[in-house]
């Protein structure tokens, strides 16, 4: 289970590599390149999985054997996936986007102001001393510039403060025995939860259709942007996280398991994560933009979520 955390965060750093690839071929406005990374790096790990394995496992004759210890496993995965998921989004993601979206801007200071007309009036070596102090203190200027970008208090966002209790009480069996299974002493929060959880799927299905009816408006992004994105998202992540996982199998890094290697290839070919336009309209930029990506990447996941599972699934079985 220790891959699957690296192989989630695998997903994200090839992702932002293939969305600033697309950047720079593409050129699109400088508000729009953290939306670009972000819909290339952040996938959508919670929602499509919970539909997809839990839909393959029922089936009778499966590729993954008994459809009850698929169901209970296979659900097991996709929740450490889908709890991986969100922490990186919230933290990983959404900082690169404020980043990009607010490029730190370095104004002129005053110390490089006077070093332009100074007269050489002290000896070569406190000179070079104190170029070197200079120096020190631009570069903390600019970390401290970039820190206050970079808001680590994302970090502690509801969405990830509910992933990391979770994971929390999953590793710790105590707890994880006082609140989950039959007999647990507090099995009813066990039980609201699981009920108020059983409603995510159709919300969550309403959201994006919301977010897609956005999509139907027009806006300035360019096509060429869009199709980097559907490549880089639908071609060039499944090829990337196919080679990493098979890698990873080959070097005795992951057991042969098929469902636990399926789950973890199918984090590669989802469509980007839906709580990207929640990132946007809280900077207020790139909201239209957005949903016209949302809205074709959606549109071609049909596609993508058909052919690349079955292509996995005979791989591994």
């Amino acid at each position: 289970m220790w891959f699957m955390p690296v192989n989630v965060l695998f997903t994200f750093i090839i992702g932002s590599f293939l969305g600033w690839i697309v950047i720079v071929i593409t050129k699109p406005p400088s508000h729009l390149r953290g939306l670009i990374v972000g819909c290339c790096a952040s996938g959508n790990l919670g929602t499509m999985p919970l539909i997809i394995v839990p839909a393959i496992c029922k089936q009778r004759g499966g590729p993954f054997g008994d459809p009850e210890n698929c169901q209970k496993y296979g659900m097991g995965y996709v929740t450490l996936s889908m709890t991986m998921g969100t922490i990186y989004s919230w933290t990983y993601v959404y900082n690169i986007m404020r980043v990009l979206i607010s490029p730190i801007e370095t104004q002129p200071s005053i110390e490089s102001n006077y070093d332009t007309c100074k007269v050489p009036l002290i000896s070569s070596q406190e000179e070079e001393d104190n170029q070197k102090a200079g120096r020190w203190e631009k570069v903390k200027r600019r970390i401290v510039s970039l820190s206050e970008k970079v808001k680590l208090s994302t970090i502690f966002a509801p969405a990830t403060i509910a992933a990391m209790i979770a994971l929390v009480i999953g590793l710790i069996t105590p707890l994880r025995k006082l609140i989950i299974g039959n007999g647990a002493p507090l099995g009813v929060l066990q039980d609201s939860l699981t009920l108020v959880g059983d409603g995510a799927i159709p919300a969550m299905t309403l959201i994006v259709g919301g977010n897609l009816l956005k999509g139907m408006s027009s806006s300035g992004m360019k096509k060429s942007t869009i199709i980097g994105v559907l490549v880089a998202r639908y071609i060039l992540l499944p090829i990337s996280g196919l080679l990493i996982v098979r890698g990873a199998y080959k070097l005795d890094l992951i057991t042969s398991e098929p469902l636990y290697q399926f789950v973890l290839l199918i984090q590669y070919a989802v469509p980007p994560a839906m709580n990207l336009g929640t990132i946007t309209q809280l900077f207020g930029a790139g909201e239209s933009e957005c949903s016209v990506i949302m809205l074709w990447t959606y549109a071609l996941a049909s596609v993508s979520l058909t052919a690349w599972p079955t292509f996995f699934m005979w791989l591994v079985a």
